[in-house]
């Protein structure tokens, strides 16, 4: 038996003594089936051909990703904080090499993920520290293929897990679409960690918003003014989107409200 993964989104299934047959995250048409057909991997596989790599971010800050690039290719976030440390969004791989290094970091006490394209493989990763909760918005509940009694689903606009570190339910890319408020962030102006719910576009001056990125379908503009209006009595410079390279390292609430305005203006 074994928790399959399909290596075009990352996302671990339940166990079965075969592959699953189809998986619905990339039947979706915010995702895609890869144009070779549906295919499968496993952590052991994973673990043979591709390593994790960590960076610095700031104080309190580490990325976590993957080489080569896997699945989607999200790196994920290490948020250091005197109450827990969390684990924004996730990875398809881990090893015992990286739960060495981040528990020498402090460890993990609770994983946040933004929506189900990074859900990845979330419960290895809660187990790897000690059963830890993986906190994931009730409205994405049906997108979750490995379910799990340490995932903890929260409901509502927004959830305080600790101190300066908020969860906000912003809809968009999903119904459960969360990004996180990191109060202590760039030296304590703040910081907002996206996910692509926002997404840092190339220039790293601007967001945009999509219900479908390898698609290119939109999001509505009521959506967009509904996202904005959540984030915005929230105090942030700096926005960590998905990828190690997507970051507004400065000015990222006027990003925000300089793009929204770009995006409704091109829409309309």
């Amino acid at each position: 038996m074994e928790n399959y993964i399909c290596t075009t989104c990352g996302t671990q299934f339940r166990e079965s003594a075969t592959p699953p047959d189809h998986c619905p995250i990339c039947e979706d048409e915010r995702q895609y089936v890869d144009p070779d057909g549906q295919q499968w991997t496993t952590l052991k596989k994973l673990r043979k051909n591709h390593k994790i790599v960590f960076q610095k971010k700031e104080s309190g800050l580490y990325g976590i990703g993957t080489t080569p690039e896997f699945g989607i290719g999200q790196r994920a976030l290490l948020v250091k904080s005197p109450q827990g440390n969390l684990l924004w969004d996730c990875i398809s791989l881990i090893d015992d090499a990286t739960v060495d290094l981040i528990t020498g970091l402090g460890g993990v006490d609770a994983i946040a993920i933004s929506h189900p394209h990074y859900y990845s493989a979330m419960v290895e990763w809660s187990r790897a520290f000690g059963d830890i909760p993986v906190y994931l918005h009730l409205r994405d509940r049906e997108w979750v293929q490995r379910p799990h009694e340490n995932i903890t689903y929260w409901e509502g606009s927004s959830k305080q897990l600790y101190d300066g570190l908020t969860l906000y339910n912003t809809g968009g890319h999903f119904a459960g679409g969360t990004v996180l408020h990191w109060a202590y962030g760039s030296g304590g102006k703040g910081a907002l960690l996206s996910g692509d719910i926002l997404q840092v576009v190339p220039d790293r001056r601007h967001v945009s918003f999509m219900y479908s990125y390898p698609n290119h379908i939109p999001l509505n503009g009521e959506t967009v003014e509904e996202i904005t209006a959540t984030i915005d009595p929230l105090n942030y410079e700096r926005i960590y989107g998905a990828w190690w390279d997507r970051n507004i390292m400065k000015g990222g609430k006027k990003a925000v409200q300089n793009s929204a305005e770009r995006y409704l203006a091109a829409i309309q």
